[in-house]
């Protein structure tokens, strides 16, 4: 799984992550590196869920991200 994480600043200063590919997730941060680690550690606890949930995976977990 890759999933790409999108950042921009709000006009107030904040900056706020999205991953697309899991909606829903998109955090702000006081910097772009805070949002971007918010946004991931939510996706974790995203795919975490499912998976409980019964999700089938089919192959290795593997999961990187790209911020574009």
């Amino acid at each position: 799984m890759q999933y790409t994480i999108e950042t921009e600043q709000e006009t107030d200063g904040r900056w706020i992550a999205e991953i697309s590919e899991l909606p829903g997730v998109m955090k702000y941060g006081k910097s772009r590196l805070d949002a971007i680690a918010q946004a991931q550690a939510l996706a974790l606890r995203v795919v975490a869920d499912r998976i409980e949930q019964g999700d089938q995976i089919t192959e290795p977990i593997k999961i990187t991200f790209a911020a574009a």
